[in-house]
């Protein structure tokens, strides 16, 4: 490739913009053309850093395997954009994986040639690294969890001016968000808990005002150029990218005003940059007049919180499907020990482990159907109703419109409410789908008592099964191992009920036209969903996987135990079967010895009687 093309390349790249076209052409001159198939790493987890990254065409996307193996997207990177820049401080391992999704065509630098060229151009290397600590310190700040103020984080001095009905404010100039924004952040300062933490909520948010742009479009309310540039913002966003930007308190007051304006704003000043203009330059792409055009937060945040929920469901269902072949798998496992059936907490009957673990299993998998049938109720929304769904400032042909770009743009079936007045009051659909997340918490928790219950002991209690050991269980007590694993899971439904309670108030909570209570709908449910993931995936990886049986101390409950006269009660008779249970408990003797001493049946009888083949399922008994 021509040292031209690429010395012209790198002034789009933010590493190198402050410098001249002299100092860009030095840097040229060690550029290395790569050219890479689809799937192809770049680098990979805990591999050593040896090149910065540029890249010139295609898409790779960044991402992390968690503690369970499972790759985690954190982002994804497209034309201009860099990735490795560290390597050109040191060759510290890399903490993430990249791989192309495309064919890609990438400029590499290898850290070897950046110290020659910082040896031959001192400071030419210094306006380098500088810019280098600069991304760093930004990419450092966005993993953050939580700030007092992000707003006071600034990369650099830079402000610009932004008004609104209050009055001005400075705005960090690095920043994609606005005033209303920066407002939001300093009003709710709650939870602690952002719109950054919920990636698919931030996505969702594109999603509607992606359809509203295209929309507006077609009838010919946004020109093209700043269609196209919402558009591709909002792809953007849509790609994984801002989302740091989205900061904004998930609890918050005026009905999701904040969050609606916080995604306007990132979308409009990202939009800026597409068309060549400088954030907060709003004459040319407005956060209200073209991004939120055709809207109101009333139609459409309720609209993305529930593309969102239908997004988060379907990963919620994939967990819960692995928990369930989990527990499919060990039931197999289990298939032939034979134990104790408990009712009351008292001896009852017979059965398998094996059946034990399979009634776990097939009722989780009731829940699927329950989650999917509950989710669907968020396929009818408002977009366009606006304000409180009649509809003002919108063009008759919006709605239609708007619905097939949201249909097109995410495979869903989408429907319009057939009454938007209605539909902008009602909150039926949340109350609805968070008790079915609260239904699977409480089976989920029963699993887990159930779980602490077989494993207790291990010399004092049932002691049928073991968990795998994941700690120790105590500061002052030796040798002793808790069920840790299925206690954070009972926690977890407690707090999934907890939040299922604050829907049902905050439901309730509506008044006239509008429910001013979504944002606390809206965080309780992606909280639940959250920790309900998290919480299968944990008990999946970190107990139900590991456990193993006791076959000798379930099969020896059985022997013991008097619930064996049950199973003859159709030949001997209740009353011969009640006087044989009442000398069992007073003489400490088993059922099967009291029934041979008193010749009731022959052994071979006794030994079909109480065979698990006949014990553990229905039999004829004539």
């Amino acid at each position: 490739m021509e040292l031209k093309i690429i010395t012209s390349f790198l002034k789009h790249i933010e590493l190198f913009k402050d410098l001249s076209d002299s100092e860009r052409e030095l840097v040229a001159q060690k550029v290395q053309v790569r050219n890479i198939k689809a799937d192809e790493f770049l680098f990979q987890e805990n591999m050593l850093r040896k090149n910065l990254f540029l890249i010139y065409e295609g898409e790779v996307e960044l991402f992390k395997k968690t503690s369970f193996g499972e790759e985690k997207r954190l982002t994804f990177f497209s034309k201009f954009d860099f990735l490795g820049e560290g390597s050109l401080l040191d060759e510290y391992p890399h903490s993430t994986s990249a791989r192309s999704l495309l064919p890609s065509t990438l400029f590499t630098i290898e850290n070897h040639e950046f110290q020659a060229l910082s040896q031959d151009n001192p400071a030419l290397a210094g306006k380098i690294l500088a810019a280098v600590a600069r991304v760093i310190s930004r990419r450092m700040r966005q993993t953050t969890t939580r700030v007092v103020n992000v707003g006071a984080q600034y990369i650099s001095g830079r402000t610009r001016t932004e008004h609104d009905l209050l009055g001005e404010r400075q705005v960090p100039h690095e920043f994609y968000y606005g005033i209303q924004t920066l407002r939001g952040m300093e009003n709710f300062n709650i939870s602690g808990v952002t719109l950054a933490h919920y990636p698919r909520l931030i996505e969702a948010l594109a999603i509607v005002k992606m359809a509203a742009a295209k929309a507006n479009r077609g009838l010919g309310l946004l020109s093209k150029p700043i269609a196209e540039a919402i558009v591709h913002a909002c792809q953007d966003v849509i790609n994984g990218k801002m989302h740091s930007q989205f900061v904004v308190d998930m609890i918050q007051g005026g009905a999701g005003t904040s969050t609606n304006m916080n995604a306007n704003e990132v979308i409009a000043n990202r939009a800026l940059e597409i068309l060549g203009y400088e954030k907060g330059e709003y004459k040319f792409c407005h956060p209200n007049n073209h991004v939120n055009l055709s809207q109101s937060t009333n139609d459409a945040y309720p609209t993305a919180l529930k593309m969102a929920i239908i997004f988060s469901n379907v990963q919620l269902i994939d967990i819960l499907k692995q928990l369930i072949d989990s527990f499919h798998d060990k039931s197999k496992e289990f298939a032939h020990i034979l134990k104790m059936g408990r009712t009351q907490l008292q001896d009852a009957v017979p059965m398998t482990l094996g059946q034990e673990f399979e009634a776990f299993a097939v009722t989780l998998d009731e829940e699927i159907s329950r989650l999917q049938q509950n989710a669907e109720l968020f396929l009818e929304v408002n977009m366009g109703g606006t304000a409180i769904g009649t509809g003002i400032n919108t063009d008759p042909e919006y709605s239609a419109r708007v619905i097939h770009h949201l249909c097109e743009i995410t495979g869903l079936n989408i429907q319009l409410a057939p009454n938007l007045v209605e539909a902008t009051q009602d909150t039926g659909a949340f109350v609805m789908y968070s008790s079915a997340l609260k239904r699977l918490g409480i089976k989920l928790s029963k699993i887990c008592n159930d779980l602490r219950l077989l494993s207790s002991g291990p010399r004092a209690g049932f002691n049928e099964i073991n968990l795998p050991k994941m700690q120790p269980g105590s500061s002052i007590m030796p040798g002793k191992v808790n069920p840790v694993i299925p206690e954070v899971v009972n926690q977890i439904a407690f707090k999934v009920l907890g939040n299922d309670l604050t829907v049902s108030l905050a439901a309730e909570a509506g008044q006239l036209q509008l429910n001013v209570m979504e944002p606390i709908i809206a965080q309780s449910i992606f909280e639940s969903i959250e920790i309900l993931k998290n919480g299968m995936l944990t008990l999946r990886n970190r107990c139900i996987n590991g456990i193993t049986a006791n076959e000798q101390v379930c099969r020896k409950t059985v022997e013991n135990s008097i619930g064996l006269v049950t199973a003859l009660n159709p030949v001997l008779g209740y009353e011969v079967s009640t006087q044989l249970a009442r000398e069992a408990l007073e003489t400490g003797r088993g059922i099967y010895e009291l029934v041979l001493d008193k010749n009731l049946l022959t052994r071979e009888v006794l030994d079909n009687l109480l065979s698990p083949e006949n014990m553990t399922r229905p039999r004829r008994i004539n």
